[in-house]
């Protein structure tokens, strides 16, 4: 995304990256011989809510963040989603916290507490972007596994998708005007791609399916394994080397995925979506 964004604006780049995962989506799911239909009536206005949350929040906050702090501070901030995931899942959801969960929540919010300081004192625009990037990541996680929108998982996801490709080629419109043709480097270009193909449509797939089978705390907190292969990335792509403090958050950090992923006892699942 930090790639793409050095040359391309956000709504470019959110429009041009979820009109290819939508395609993307729906090429598979004609494929997979799936139906694309969704009934009428609650079904869809979950799946608009969802969508605001999930894509367009998301997609939004987490675009202007990039330009506003550094990238590897960023990813973290994104991830505190699942301090406020689990926390709203216990009322919500009567997920109970076990201690286990309570230690990684313990070791998170240790953690963002190191990585967060440093942004808050060179960019508050950044940290409050980042911010309500994870809370709306955090409100679509929780939204989906309440609402437990009835269907193919697929095609939930996809129609999620094609909502926020309006919303954001909408914006576009809004914002920047007609669309013109202008050259841009390989690495951009990719990094579009990049975001349609893999980073947007398939990784929503992959996470949705994961909120459906798992708690939350359990979902959210194992998903912090993603910044540490972020920030690693940063270093060896963009040059971004973490600071002594840095690296005492990423370890925090870390050490609060691996609470989350340690055998535990049987957790109450629920009816899993359907994503054979």
């Amino acid at each position: 995304m930090k790639i793409a964004l050095d040359e391309v604006g956000v709504w470019t780049l959110r429009g041009l990256g979820y009109s290819i995962s939508a395609v993307s989506l729906f090429a598979l799911i004609r494929l997979q011989g799936r139906s694309a239909a969704v009934p009428y009536g609650a079904p869809w206005l979950h799946i608009i809510v969802a969508s605001m949350f999930n894509v367009v929040g998301f997609g939004l906050f987490s675009s202007f963040a990039q330009l506003t702090a550094a990238t590897s501070r960023v990813v973290i901030i994104n991830y505190s989603m699942p301090v406020w995931a689990s926390l709203v899942a216990w009322p919500i959801l009567g997920e109970r916290l076990t201690p286990r969960t309570w230690t990684g929540l313990a070791l998170c919010i240790a953690g963002l507490t190191v990585l967060v300081y440093p942004v808050a004192t060179q960019s508050f625009v950044g940290l409050l972007l980042a911010f309500g990037c994870s809370l709306c990541w955090a409100g679509g996680t929780i939204y989906m596994k309440w609402a437990r929108i009835p269907g193919d998982l697929l095609t939930i996801t996809a129609w999620q998708i094609v909502l926020g490709a309006v919303v954001f080629c909408a914006g576009y419109l809004i914002f920047d005007g007609l669309p013109t043709l202008a050259p841009v480097s390989l690495p951009a270009a990719f990094g579009v791609l990049y975001n349609g193909l893999l980073g947007t449509g398939f990784a929503y797939v992959l996470w949705f399916a994961i909120i459906g089978r798992l708690p939350t705390a359990t979902a959210s907190l194992g998903a912090l394994a993603t910044p540490v292969v972020g920030v690693t990335s940063t270093m060896l792509v963009l040059g971004e080397w973490p600071t002594a403090a840095d690296m005492i958050g990423f370890a925090l950090v870390f050490t609060a995925a691996t609470c989350a992923l340690l055998p535990a006892g049987r957790w109450p699942t629920g009816k899993p979506y359907s994503v054979e």
